[in-house]
Order: C-alpha cells, then sequence, then structure tokens
C-alpha cells in the first residue's frame, strides 16, 4: 500500500516512520526542513536560548551570595549561531533516522488533485494521505503589523534588543519574555486579556515575581499601532522591537476544498485521526488540538495505524504542558474536574535549587484533589518538574488515585514536592 505523508514535522515524520514500519510503501513530503517548528523555531530553539540565560541567571545568584567573582558578557551574535549550528547536526540525525526507517523523503510545495499529490510537476498515487503541514504564526491585522518580529524571525537577529514589546499572553509570549529579560533586554508583555490564563493564580503569581520578575506584564490592554521602533497603546507609546506571540494558523490550505475544516481553518478528525474523507488522516497542529509536541507525535502514529488497517484511537486524558523559565513550570488538568481541596508546598533544596534557599525561589507544587481521592489537576515549579510530570501523566492515565502514591519511593535528594504532597494527601483520605 503507498501511503503519503505531507509534512515533516514531529507528526508528519512520526507518522510515516510507523507506517513504514508496519511494512508499507512510505513517501514523506517535506517543503522546506525536517523536524518542523519545533525544531528549526520553536521548543527546541527556545531550549537553546533558555539554558544560556539560565546560566546568566544563576551566575549573578553566586555572585550575589559571594561564592564567584564574575562578570559574563553575551554575545548573541555567537549565540544565535551556535542554535542553528545545533539545530542543524539534530535535523541531520532525523532525517538519517527517517531514510534508515526506509521512508523516502521528497522536497517541495505539494498540492492536491483528486487522489494524487503534485509535487513540483510529478504526480504521486496513494492509497493513504496523512495531512501533518503544522501551522504557522497569526499575525493581528493591527496597523503597522509588517513591523514586528514572530517566532520565524528570531534567528535572523543580528544583535541583542535593547527593549523588546511583546504582543501575547500564553507560553510563546511568556518563554519568550524570559529569555530576552535574562540577557537583559527591557521587555514589555502587553495581554489583550489575562497572562498566562491556563495557570492556577498562586502559581502565575509565583512565576511573574520570581522566575521573570524584570518583566513588566500589562493585562487588559490593546496595541492600537506598531512602528520600527515602538508601539501605540491604550496606555501611551512604548519604545523597543515588537514581538508577535498571538497564537497559530493551521496551514491546512492544501485540503480545504477536500475535508471538512473548523471554525479556525483546523482539518477536522475524529479519534483515529480521519477527516470526513476516509483515506486521508491529519495529525499535529494542523488539526487544531493540543499544541505540543509529544501530542503531535501521538497523533502520528495514531493516524499511521489507522491508515494502515490497525485500530488505534487517541487519548487526550491527562496532557502533561509545560512552560520553560527559569525553573520549568509544568501541569495536569483533568478533563472532567471535580470539586475538591487544594493543597501546596514549596520546594526543597536539591539539585537546581540549593542555592535559591537564600532568595526563597526553591519552587512551588500546588494540585486539587476529589473527596474520592481523584486528582483533579497538578501545579508543579521546579528544576524537575517537566520529567515528573509526564510520570504524573502516564499514572494519572492507568486510574491511580491519592492512595496509591502512600508508599511512593522518589529518588533522593529531590527537588520537586508532587510526590511529598500526594503523600500527604494520602494520610489524611
Amino acid at each position: 500500500m503507498d501511503v503519503v505523508v505531507i509534512g515533516g514535522g514531529p507528526a508528519g515524520r512520526t507518522a510515516a516512520i510507523e507506517a513504514s514500519s508496519i511494512g508499507e510503501n512510505v513517501t514523506l513530503i517535506e517543503r522546506d526542513k525536517i523536524g518542523g517548528t519545533c525544531l528549526n523555531e520553536g521548543c527546541v530553539m527556545v531550549t537553546g536560548l533558555n539554558d544560556v540565560a539560565k546560566f546568566i541567571n544563576d551566575a549573578k545568584n553566586f555572585k550575589n551570595l559571594g561564592l564567584i567573582d564574575c562578570d559574563y558578557q553575551l554575545h548573541f551574535d555567537k549565540l544565535i549561531s551556535g542554535i542553528k549550528e545545533t539545530v542543524a547536526k539534530i535535523r541531520h540525525i532525523l532525517e538519517t533516522e527517517t531514510l534508515d526507517a526506509g521512508v523516502e523523503i521528497k522536497r517541495g510545495n505539494a498540492s492536491l488533485d483528486d487522489s494524487k499529490v503534485i509535487l513540483e510537476g510529478e504526480e504521486l498515487e496513494y492509497d493513504k494521505l496523512i495531512i501533518a503541514t503544522g501551522v504557522k504564526p497569526f499575525v493581528p491585522q493591527t496597523e503597522g503589523f509588517e513591523n514586528a518580529l514572530t517566532y520565524k524571525d528570531i534567528l535572523s537577529l543580528t544583535e541583542l534588543p535593547e527593549e523588546l514589546n511583546i504582543i501575547g499572553s500564553g507560553v510563546i509570549a511568556a518563554e519568550f519574555a524570559n529569555v530576552f529579560s535574562g540577557f537583559g533586554t527591557k521587555v514589555n508583555v502587553l495581554c489583550r486579556n489575562k497572562f498566562l490564563k491556563m495557570l492556577d493564580d498562586d502559581i502565575k503569581k509565583y512565576v511573574t515575581k520570581n522566575l521573570i520578575p524584570d518583566v513588566t506584564i500589562h493585562e487588559n490592554l490593546n496595541v492600537s499601532s506598531i512602528h520600527k521602533d515602538g508601539i501605540s497603546t491604550d496606555n501611551g507609546e512604548m519604545n523597543g522591537l515588537t514581538f508577535f506571540a498571538t497564537g497559530m494558523v493551521p496551514n491546512s490550505e492544501i485540503v480545504s476544498n477536500i475535508v471538512d475544516l473548523g471554525e479556525k481553518k483546523n482539518i477536522l478528525v475524529n479519534k483515529r485521526m480521519q477527516t470526513s474523507c476516509e483515506d486521508i488522516y491529519a495529525a499535529g497542529d494542523v488539526t487544531g488540538g493540543i499544541g505540543t509536541t509529544p501530542v503531535a507525535r501521538a497523533e502520528g502514529v495514531t493516524a499511521a495505524r489507522n491508515a494502515c488497517g490497525i485500530f488505534k484511537e487517541m487519548d487526550y486524558r491527562f496532557i502533561p504542558g509545560a512552560i520553560s523559565l527559569q525553573q520549568d513550570v509544568a501541569f495536569i488538568n483533568a478533563e472532567n474536574k471535580k470539586d475538591g481541596i487544594n493543597g501546596h508546598m514549596k520546594g526543597s533544596a536539591g539539585p537546581g535549587s540549593f542555592w535559591r534557599v537564600h532568595d526563597g525561589k526553591t519552587g512551588l507544587t500546588k494540585m486539587n484533589v476529589s473527596e474520592d481521592g481523584d486528582i483533579n489537576e497538578i501545579f508543579s515549579i521546579s528544576p524537575s518538574s517537566r520529567t515528573s510530570m509526564a510520570y504524573m501523566s502516564k499514572l494519572l492515565r492507568e486510574g491511580q488515585k491519592v492512595d496509591d502514591f502512600d508508599d511512593f519511593m522518589e529518588v533522593h535528594p529531590s527537588t520537586d514536592a508532587i510526590y511529598k504532597l500526594l503523600r500527604f494527601f494520602a494520610r489524611f483520605e
């Protein structure tokens, strides 16, 4: 069977490898770079920037404590070139891995004609088609919008901006605010509504006070125009470069006249990742769901298996999320939250947080537990929260309740208070 996958990001590449491992003849089409937005312009790039921002932050803390005596000067041009070089190496590994899996990779812009894919004049027939074309930045048509940057432009910067105005209120806005303020840029975040509304109020307060303290956050503020060196808002003028972090738009044009789309132009799929056309599947951000790489990969596997005749449905329960800041901010929200009680606990001294005891920035964990022991939500700020939250997601999917953590044994020393708080709840259930 011939399977064609359009899009070489996490969803498409995973789908292609999965279908090939099942034994099908698979062609993967990518118009630009293997790895998609996450690797080339998104979360992996942010990781590289944030590693340096964390180092600078830690160095300042050690100097304030009298432990070291040094001043670091950031070479922004070398940082950007280093990220490009590192991303290219990772991209080469992913491409080699894909080819070794038996997937044929073709380059170019694809279009659809009846039951064929047209690629640079070449016709490719398929039995099953998987669309994984991802998203692009949403750019509000504010006056002067052409003067603003998006995440796609970050690696094109030649020097560190002295001032930066970030328009947006979600994860992308927070992560870039953290990075650039850590580099010494004066950063404003301008939110049309609330900042980081997916977070619990206590967690949000901790984030703004302790993790991005040098960032000025403006909520419920409208931007009327954007200039090359500043913006106009309800509260007056603000100087600096402008950056849009205002969400994403699905790249669904290729099938817009073939399958059903949602209000936001996302491709509508069922739990098997099948579209309204039985031979066409879709996976990843283009479906408008939870926009994380692990979810995209899972959707890619689900789409591939169903396209190859193996039944599988996506499970969106207890999906973990995270924000990359000076410490990771990780969280899980139950789909059907019950009434419950809250508990919270500060982080403890350990790897990555020992020297934060002095300024009280060791982290914070908070969770909500129902009367019958179901865990409704977890928020955790610690050096290890991103990792521990992934395992919590697995355990919660398997039906674990608070009582099941009474004898849980973590590795010591640990900075994450999740398991300590769970045992506390277990004793009082």
